[in-house]
Formats: structure tokens, C-alpha cells, sequence
């Protein structure tokens, strides 16, 4: 039997997962250039707020009307969707590191996920923005929201808990970071996902950044 066969029939015998072990490049940030260019041009015409709450992130970000959503305080949102974390770190200089927020609030690890990244990957890549922001700006705080379940993407919720699980037991550690579950509020008791998501499954409906909004308003204080 060829060696390739054999190692087929290995994996099939004991199943030992290949994607667990895969190792997924970060993909090319350039994609979010016109983006990223529009947050510029945005600041070189606008002053923005000092002292204020920075929220970073995906798509799930981006589409929150998240100044309508907490009135009471400065917000800059610099979401841009189909992000990860990588992406985020790539674009630092440019979209967090200006602002000298009072508290950043991250959304991402949903795509990275999504594409295949490790758990592993994603939680470094967080540590490696944790990094960035605290050399910073040390007296920063930076809440990790968590990563959302979602229809579209149910199958790879496991991964995305064990994430989680990593970021909230790290921020516990730390007297800087904090740890958001803005997940369960989306599951009922059984454990079924709420009608919470617009057509496409993944992203939320207004129901579900309402609920958003609820679980998020003590960390915005």
C-alpha cells in the first residue's frame, strides 16, 4: 500500500482530525485597504472624541449602530467587515492606536474561525493584540466580546467556545482586560440559538443587538 494510503487509513482508523492540526496563513489584510483608507480620510477631515470607547472588529461591529446604541458616552467605531484578528493587528496603527481610547471593545475570532484558523491561532492572535494596545497604552482596558454562535456557522461553535473559554479564563488573570459574554444571551434554555439573525444567519437582527445592547451596558460605565 502507498505511504499516502496508509496515513488515509490512519486518520480513518483513529480519528485523528486533520484540520485540528492545520496550520492556516493569515490572509492578505490589503483586501481592507479602501476601507481602512476611508476611516483615514474620515479622521484627517473630523475630530474625534478623546477619553472615548473604541470598538474594533468585524462585521458584527461595523453593521451596529453602536453610537445610537449607547448615546451616553464617546464612541468610535472602527469595524470592517470579514475581518479577524490578524487583520486588526495588521491595520493597529491605523485603527486603534490613534485614538488613545479610554477602553477598547474587540469583536473577532468569528471569521477566523470560520476560515479554518486553530483555536490556538486565534487566541495568539489576541494576545498579540493584547500586546500592542498594552504597550501602548497601559492603563487601557480591553474587552474581548465574545464570539457569537450563529446559524450559518453552528458546526464550528465548539471551536469558537473553546476561544471563549481561553480569552475569559486569561482575562481573569489580568487586571486590564475583561471578558464579555455577549453569546448566551442569543441561546434560549434548551440550548437553541433565539431569532436573533437576520436572512443570512449570521449576522444579527435588531432583536439581537438589543440583546447585545442589555448584556453590554455595565462595561460601558
Amino acid at each position: 500500500m502507498p505511504f499516502f494510503l496508509k496515513i488515509f487509513v490512519f486518520i480513518l482508523t483513529f480519528g485523528i482530525s486533520v484540520e485540528t492540526y492545520a496550520d492556516y496563513s493569515d490572509p492578505k489584510p490589503n483586501r481592507f485597504i479602501d476601507e481602512i483608507e476611508a476611516f483615514e480620510i474620515w479622521d484627517s477631515k473630523n475630530s474625534y472624541p478623546k477619553n472615548s470607547f473604541l470598538f474594533v472588529g468585524s462585521s458584527s461591529i461595523r453593521f451596529w449602530k453602536t453610537s445610537l446604541a449607547f448615546p451616553e458616552v464617546q464612541i468610535i467605531n472602527r469595524g470592517f467587515g470579514g475581518s479577524e484578528i490578524s487583520d486588526i493587528n495588521y491595520f493597529y496603527n491605523k485603527i486603534v492606536r490613534p485614538y488613545a481610547a479610554k477602553k477598547i471593545l474587540l469583536y473577532a475570532g468569528d471569521n477566523d474561525i470560520a476560515r479554518g484558523k486553530t483555536v490556538d491561532q486565534v487566541f495568539e492572535d489576541y494576545l498579540e493584540f493584547v500586546t500592542k494596545v498594552q504597550s501602548d497604552f497601559p492603563e487601557t482596558k480591553i474587552a474581548f466580546i465574545s464570539i457569537k454562535p450563529s446559524k450559518s456557522r453552528w458546526d464550528k461553535w465548539p471551536k469558537m467556545k473553546k476561544v471563549n473559554a481561553m480569552v475569559k479564563n486569561y482575562s481573569e488573570e489580568q487586571d486590564k482586560l475583561e471578558y464579555v459574554d455577549l453569546a448566551s444571551p442569543l441561546i434560549n434554555s434548551e440550548g437553541e440559538l433565539k431569532n436573533v439573525f437576520i436572512q443570512d444567519g449570521l449576522h444579527l437582527n435588531q432583536f439581537g443587538y438589543s440583546l447585545w445592547k442589555k448584556a453590554l451596558a455595565s462595561s460601558l460605565k
